[in-house]
């Protein structure tokens, strides 16, 4: 989710070097091929519990003189808490409290809009727009990507070719990944898919059906189809990246689908489609609410008419902002250049 954000700072600010701040380990594969990202710092998850490591990583991270801070969190204290322990010479985050947030620019939380990916651009621009008066284009958002390389692409394209069999080898029939596993209520029965892969079946006899494997090693689909499975999440987008369509609910392996910059169709039945929707590259979301498994899959159909079967649909995301908001605590600052136009 933060990859657009990494993309849009490269464009603004040609040659800066990136330092990132995440917890957990996967943030080192997620930006292991950026070139603006110098370092990935991955605090231990339930840091506290690991109190000499913890405390040892901010205090070499600290050292370091950043010309900016960006907290991208939306209500997150530790976050801002992190922002303001780590020295910068302008720090930007979103606050409703302009003196006492201890930003030298905050930006209205109004501003964030709705989409997770989007609300850090969406930072970025307003203040640029407000505190430098430098406008900048909001008809478009980067995607998220991952930037698989052209040696992992090719791998993953190796691995799909080796677990179709031969005769399902045909350029004209499409492969179709379905990732059949969530949290809680966003996860669908293995009943529910059942269903819709019949009628998905039903209506596209020639697509090539691939499942990927949920982390913990088990198929969701009765072992009713060819299966991939790898823990390692840079493997598991090469291979989604070789598939002409990902059918999934709303989980992290959809937002990894979008970012390995395959179609996605994510299915929401209980969570705000609004705030995680993928989008780009022909990717949507479906709202299943009341809807059974056989209508869902006469959607998803409809949605990509050139690769499948039937009419059309369309879905994805946008955001706009209109504010005016104008006392911020006297800290105006250049974040148009940030200084750093040698």
């Amino acid at each position: 989710m933060l990859t657009p954000l990494i993309q849009e700072l490269e464009r603004l600010y040609v040659g800066a070097e990136i330092d990132i701040l995440s917890e957990g380990g996967l943030a080192e594969e997620v930006f292991s091929t950026f070139f603006s990202v110098k370092n990935v710092y991955c605090l231990p998850k339930r840091g506290f519990k690991h109190p000499f490591a913890f405390l040892a990583m901010l205090f070499g991270i600290r050292k370091t003189q950043y010309d900016l801070i960006i907290d991208p969190c939306l209500g997150s204290g530790f976050s801002r808490a992190m922002t303001r322990y780590l020295r910068g010479r302008y720090t930007l985050g979103f606050s409703d409290d302009a003196k006492g947030s201890g930003l030298s620019h905050p930006v209205p939380t109004a501003v964030a809009g709705d989409h997770m990916a989007q609300r850090p651009i969406n930072l970025l621009r307003w203040a640029r727009a407000h505190y430098s008066g430098v406008v900048d284009d909001t008809s478009h958002y980067p995607s998220l990507d991952i930037r698989l390389t052209d040696d992992e692409r090719a791998l993953g394209r190796s691995v799909v070719n080796q677990l179709l069999h031969e005769a399902q080898q045909d350029a004209s029939r499409p492969v179709i990944g379905i990732f059949a596993n969530a949290t809680g209520a966003k996860r669908y029965s293995e009943s529910w898919w059942a269903e819709f892969i019949t009628a998905f079946k039903e209506m596209n006899p020639q697509a090539n059906l691939l499942e990927l494997i949920p982390m913990h090693g088990h198929s969701m689909l009765g072992e009713a189809w060819t299966g991939y499975y790898s823990s390692d999440i840079r493997r598991m987008g090469a291979v989604m990246a070789n598939m002409d369509l990902m059918i999934t609910a709303d989980c992290g392996v959809m937002h990894l689908a979008v970012a390995s910059k395959v179609p996605t169709v994510g299915m929401f039945c209980v969570t705000d489609a609004s705030v995680y929707a993928p989008y780009g590259m022909g990717s949507c979301p479906l709202l299943t609410h009341g809807m059974s498994a056989r209508e869902a899959a006469v959607q998803v159909v409809r949605a990509f008419p050139t690769l499948l079967k039937e009419g059309g649909v369309s879905g994805g995301a946008t955001a706009s902002l209109s504010l005016n908001w104008d006392d911020v605590g006297g800290h105006p600052g250049n974040l148009g250049h940030l200084s750093l136009s040698h």
